[in-house]
């Protein structure tokens, strides 16, 4: 490596990174496909941004919450604090007295104060794990009572009954697909009963002739309530009046609730678990809790999205259409005058990430050739085709991408056919 580009990305990225590249390189010369003299810059040429295979994307498919992509894109302050705590932090440790203090106390207390309504908090590694821990802990070789109805299969196969069961609790389906009241739970209750789980059907939903037992109903029999409300809302959202929150939730009675933290409250990776003190300290001292609890990069991403400014998942919700509109007319206009098919759309955008089914945010597209996905997806830009157009929804991005996208739009034109 005498070029010292070379050696200063071997330092940047790793050397075996870097030789492969060479390697990849010297092989292209010994084809003829390059001159010798050529090697280091072909082989720069082929070097990564980071030393990972994840790569930085645009999501402009108007899916907020895209879980092949990532969901929540992460805000600066969370992503200034994940730099902050990569090194040697107080994660265990306090300051004050140089003795070992509690695990990630700042982010708790952040939580807490997001949503005062629960006695107390606790955060593991996603959703599926906050599941996991309260019916290990609760209801292992005992029975959960729960819906018909709300039996769900989240993504990638995974289905609800399957992740209960294997805590080795029991399920005791109790009413219909459709219709499920309280009665129904109360005469399911018995000697063997863990807690009632009351699972909001995040991904799919159920019109007609349809009845479920309110949370404060439930709430009056002898047994815990657990409530999983899934997409992650702390607080009441007027852009989402029927997706369930938290503070709703544990106001109305409900023992326990768990969410999401990288859905609709915007940050990483996360379980979150909310409610009575006596409870959520039982799970927190589980033996199991150990192999769900999360690392300092998450403690430090979350407490950063909860005190700092509002997350870009909750500002691409609440973006005015008109603002969206604005945005797409101006590039599409700039794009038409580089002599491409562009035209700005109206369209709709989803929430996405298992939130909010059904319900449709008016949005604003640029419309493109749907030739341009193939070019455009290579510089991982990704969009959706709709009607035989490719359409880059502005819902699902934010401003400071207009530059990015436009460039790729531009370097996509000589690669379309």
């Amino acid at each position: 490596m005498a070029d010292p580009r070379l050696a200063d990305a071997a330092g940047r990225l790793g050397r075996a990174i870097v030789k492969s590249a060479v390697g990849a390189a010297q092989q292209r010369a010994r084809d003829g496909e390059i001159p010798p003299g050529a090697v280091a810059e072909a082989a720069l040429a082929e070097l990564p941004e980071h030393a990972t295979t994840l790569r930085p994307v645009i999501n402009a498919t108007g899916v907020l919450l895209h879980t092949n992509l990532g969901r929540a894109p992460l805000s600066d302050a969370a992503r200034a604090a994940l730099t902050a705590a990569a090194g040697c932090a107080d994660v265990e440790y306090d300051l004050a007295t140089g003795r070992r203090g509690p695990r990630g106390s700042g982010t708790l207390a952040a939580l807490h104060e997001a949503c005062p309504a629960a006695e107390a908090v606790q955060v593991v590694n996603n959703n599926a794990g906050a599941l996991v821990l309260a019916a290990t802990a609760l209801a292992a070789d005992r029975e959960i009572i729960i819906s018909r109805g709300e039996m769900v299969e989240i993504g990638d196969g995974f289905r609800l009954p399957d992740l209960l069961t294997a805590t080795g609790a029991r399920l005791r389906e109790v009413g219909t697909t459709n219709r499920t009241t309280a009665g129904d739970y109360a005469a399911a209750i018995g000697p063997a009963t863990g807690f009632i789980l009351k699972v909001h059907p995040s991904n799919f939903r159920i019109e007609g002739f349809t009845a479920a037992a309110p949370i404060d109903a439930l709430a009056a029999l002898d047994v815990p309530l657990v409530v999983d409300i899934g997409s992650g809302l702390l607080t009441p959202d007027q852009a989402l009046p029927d997706e369930p929150d938290a503070t709703t939730m544990l106001n109305a009675g409900a023992d326990l609730v768990t969410a999401s933290a990288d859905k609709l409250l915007g940050g990483p990776q996360g379980g979150l678990i909310l409610g009575r003190r006596d409870l959520v300290n039982h799970l927190r001292r589980h033996p199991l809790y150990r192999a769900l609890r999360v690392d300092k990069l998450t403690l430090a991403a979350l407490e950063a999205t909860l005190r700092g400014p509002r997350p870009p998942a909750s500002r691409m919700l609440h973006t005015p259409v008109r603002a969206l509109r604005a945005r797409a007319e101006r590039l599409a206009k700039d794009l038409a005058g580089h002599d491409i098919d562009a035209l700005a759309a109206d369209t709709t955008a989803t929430v996405g990430g298992g939130g909010a089914p059904g319900v449709d945010l008016p949005s604003a597209a640029i419309s493109l050739p749907a030739t341009f996905e193939a070019p455009l997806r290579a510089r991982r830009v990704i969009g959706r085709i709709e009607n035989g157009r490719l359409l880059l929804d502005l819902r699902s991005t934010g401003p400071a991408d207009d530059g990015p996208l436009q460039a790729a739009v531009l370097a996509s034109k000589e690669a379309e056919v």
